[in-house]
Formats: C-alpha cells, sequence, structure tokens
C-alpha cells in the first residue's frame, strides 16, 4: 500500500482509503453487519489503515459498525468522519428526504450552527469508540449558517484534541478560503471519478495552490465503473442508484463498452477492471486519496490490490483517449 500526507498535516493516509458510506445500509438497500465488520477488519489488514464514514450513513448506523471493527486497533488506523447533516432535529435547511430498505422515511437536513458542530463530534466519538478523530470533515455547506460560525465550531474541537485536523466535503474553492481564515483546512472530499471530472476546472488546482489533500469520493461512480452492472439491472428506489443519471441503460451500455476496451490495460496488470479504475483515480494530478467501499472481505481485498502496481504514461494517455470520446447522457 502506498501512504500519503494528507496536505500539510502530519497524517498519513493511504492511497485507498476504505468508505463507509454502504455499510451504513441507507441510500443502499440495507446492510449486513457481520460482512461489514469483516470488510473493515481485512482492509486494515491489508493496509488500508483510513477509514471515512458520517453520521448520516444509515443514521449513525456506520459509524457504530465502524467502532465495532476497529475495537482494539484504534492505533492502527486514521478515523475520518463528518458533520453537518442531521436526521434527529429540523432545526436546519430541508435538504431531502429517504427511505430505508424497511420503508421508513428519514429526513434530513443541512445544521452546522458551532454548537451542533460540538454536540456531532461528541456523539461521533461515542459511536466511534475513540477520544479523538483524526480527521473532521464539513460533510455539505449550510447555506444558512455563516461559514466563520460553523468553522469557530471545529476550531474549538482542535483546541480541546477532540479532532487532529479539520478539512471539507463538496466546497466551492470560495467557501474552502472563507473556511481557511478560521482554521486551517488539510482537505476537500469531492466527487470524482472517471466520468465525473469537473473538480480539475477548479477545486484540484485550488487545493494544489494551498498544499491541502484531495480525498475523492464515488470514484467507482456508485458501482456502473466496476463493468458489474449489466444494462438491464433493476434497482428499488430505496437504492441511491434507481435515481442517478449515470445508471441510465444507455449510459451504462456506453461505460460498458469504453470499460472493454480498456481491459487489456488490466490483463496487462493482472487486475480487475475496477482495481485499474481505482489505479487510474489514485494516479491523477492532485488526488490524495480515492474512497472506495467495501461491503465483504473480498471486495476489501479487490479495492487494496488496486494499489500494488502502476500504470506507465502510455496506458495512461490510452485510457485518457478513450475517455475523451465517451459522451454520456446526463
Amino acid at each position: 500500500m502506498e501512504y500519503r500526507n494528507l496536505g500539510q498535516s502530519e497524517l498519513k493516509v493511504s492511497a485507498v482509503t476504505l468508505g463507509a458510506w454502504a455499510i451504513g445500509g441507507l441510500f443502499w438497500g440495507g446492510t449486513d453487519e457481520r460482512d461489514s465488520i469483516a470488510a473493515i477488519q481485512k482492509s486494515i489488514d491489508l493496509g488500508v489503515t483510513s477509514i471515512d464514514t458520517a453520521p448520516a450513513y444509515g443514521c449513525g448506523r456506520s459509524e457504530e459498525i465502524v467502532g465495532k471493527a476497529i475495537k482494539g486497533r484504534r492505533n492502527q488506523v486514521q478515523l475520518f468522519t463528518k458533520f453537518g447533516l442531521r436526521w434527529d432535529d429540523e432545526e436546519g435547511t430541508f435538504y431531502f428526504e429517504i427511505r430505508d430498505a424497511d420503508g421508513r422515511s428519514y429526513k434530513i437536513f443541512r445544521q452546522a450552527t458551532k454548537k451542533w458542530v460540538i454536540r456531532e463530534c461528541e456523539e461521533s466519538l461515542r459511536r466511534l469508540g475513540t477520544d479523538y478523530i483524526d480527521l473532521y470533515q464539513h460533510h455539505w455547506p449550510d447555506p444558512k449558517v455563516p461559514v466563520d460560525e460553523t468553522f469557530e465550531g471545529v476550531e474549538r474541537l482542535l483546541q480541546d484534541g477532540k479532532i487532529l485536523a479539520a478539512g471539507v466535503c463538496n466546497y466551492s474553492p470560495e467557501l474552502m478560503a472563507a473556511a481557511g481564515k478560521i482554521v486551517p483546512l488539510v482537505s476537500c472530499q469531492p466527487p470524482y471519478s472517471m466520468v465525473r471530472r469537473d473538480i480539475e476546472k477548479d477545486v484540484l488546482p485550488y487545493c494544489r495552490e494551498k498544499g491541502m489533500g484531495v480525498i475523492v469520493y464515488s470514484p467507482m461512480q456508485l458501482g456502473l465503473l466496476t463493468g458489474k452492472v449489466a444494462e438491464d439491472r433493476q434497482f428499488p428506489d430505496t437504492d441511491i442508484r434507481s435515481r442517478s443519471p449515470y445508471f441510465k441503460p444507455g449510459n451504462r451500455r456506453l461505460v460498458l463498452e469504453f470499460l472493454e476496451n480498456i481491459r487489456p490495460v488490466a490483463n496487462q496488470h493482472k487486475a480487475t477492471l475496477a482495481q485499474l479504475v481505482i489505479n487510474w483515480t489514485i494516479h491523477q494530478p492532485g488526488v490524495t486519496a480515492a474512497l472506495v467501499g467495501a461491503r465483504n472481505p473480498a471486495q476489501a481485498e479487490e479495492n487494496a490490490g488496486a494499489a500494488r502496481f502502476k500504470l506507465s504514461v502510455e496506458e495512461i494517455e490510452r485510457i485518457n483517449a478513450r475517455l475523451a470520446n465517451l459522451k454520456l447522457d446526463l
């Protein structure tokens, strides 16, 4: 596994980082706790020492599962979690409503006042079973709360030693600049994949200029880039992929054709298509790490194996040439 400094902090993160969104169950049609714990422990065994979660992933469920999985192994991992999305209080800005696999409905609110930032951290510490968080990130901007108020709460947590470093997710360069006036930001976490590359225009250049790390999420585009999602596969309405434009049948067909075209590159490295996609992602300029989910030990092993090889300049150019001709209907 390759380990990289996160921005200008002292945190060293695994280039392949375990993303714990899916194991929360919500958005993904449920979860199996035993398999999820086994996946986390297998990841750690294979050198994937950085784990990213959030309270909103399953309304606390993901953090609880991570906490169980790392019990007795806290000193082997870097824990990343977030704040700013609530499901148990309607004081904030309504964001969206979602149903779980059992039909229960949850309303999600953006809430990032100083009071809530501090309260959320305490709740995350309890669920994770730890007394500090390595990287604490604002999950989504709150349009009703000034950034300086939000990060006054983060500053307090840094002073108290509850968190070691601060970051943001889904922030524009303008918002990052405002937050950075209150506390030093070590990282940003935006969406990024072979088929979603808009951050190359602004976020990546800004973070490189400021010396910030970039931890990208959804590098597999919710599983689309694994090559395992057939054109006619159906998703229940509790699965986020049922509403994603990337999963239109026509887009799936185009992506499957693209993946077949680059399969020889994967074969050259004795890698799966998923490993090739992850490897391409973690070697893009400015990318520090990629979040990749695993719901069982086999997936964890495949993810970790994505860092064992390096693509040549010619191979990257070949992939990029194919990508330039991939036009999805979004």
